[in-house]
């Protein structure tokens, strides 16, 4: 009888990479580890098992990765679907493999389960009023003395919630504008007395963040931004 190390090893394999990818990640958690940790379970065949498990892995890098390093573009997915679209991707990648190993009726009852907390969470998530995330505009203004005020929320969900900061240093203004633009921001028509610059990301859904920059003096800026 073959030790089970030699059946099993090869579970570590995405199991390790995912975590690795996870630890990476904004704000998941481990909720990006539960299709990996499934199809661990799933799995039967070593050869299926490696290649789906590293998929997914690759898969769960493209979710977190990119906002992590504060990527923009509609190719980068947002923090909401990292909750809903992400586990149905995987569910399909699951099921192919269950479907190699002529195991699909085991996955049932098992990804109809991992899908639907994961809508319940993108859920209560977009209804909660939450503080949008630096979002790549902290990171604009590096190199400057930046003093971030509290922030805000009006009533309603998390649309209505912005962050401020006051960047100081020599062309505060223009520093700003740059590392807005480096990230992705593009103008947009401006406002009555402040600059606006927006960019978006999403993949199915678009999330949208502007910033709004305010010049208080040659060497300060303020700026506030949301999500819209």
């Amino acid at each position: 009888m073959r030790d089970l190390g030699e059946l099993h090893w090869w579970r570590a394999v995405p199991l390790v990479a995912g975590f690795v990818v996870n630890v990476l990640s904004v704000d998941t958690g481990l909720f990006g580890m539960v299709p990996i940790v499934l199809w661990i379970v799933l799995a039967r065949s070593w050869r299926t098992g490696i290649v789906v498990g590293l998929l997914l892995v690759v898969l769960l890098a493209w979710f977190v990765l990119p906002r992590r390093m504060e990527l923009p573009g509609r190719w980068v997915p947002s923090a909401l679907e990292v909750y809903w679209l992400y586990p149905m991707i995987a569910a399909v990648v699951i099921a192919v493999g269950l479907l190699v190993q002529r195991r699909l009726l085991a996955g049932v009852l098992w990804l109809p389960a991992m899908i639907v907390p994961g809508v319940a969470i993108a859920v209560i998530l977009e209804l909660d009023a939450r503080m949008p995330h630096n979002e790549g505009v902290v990171s604009a203004a590096s190199g400057l003395e930046v003093a971030e005020g509290s922030g805000h929320c009006g009533s309603g969900h998390g649309a209505n919630c912005s962050r401020e900061l006051t960047a100081t240093g020599d062309r505060a203004t223009e520093v700003v504008r740059a590392g807005l633009a480096s990230g992705g921001f593009t103008h947009r028509p401006p406002l009555p007395t402040d600059e606006r610059m927006c960019r978006q990301t999403g993949l199915v859904l678009v999330h949208e963040v502007c910033a709004e920059l305010h010049e208080t003096s040659p060497t300060s800026v303020q700026v506030l931004w949301y999500v819209s």
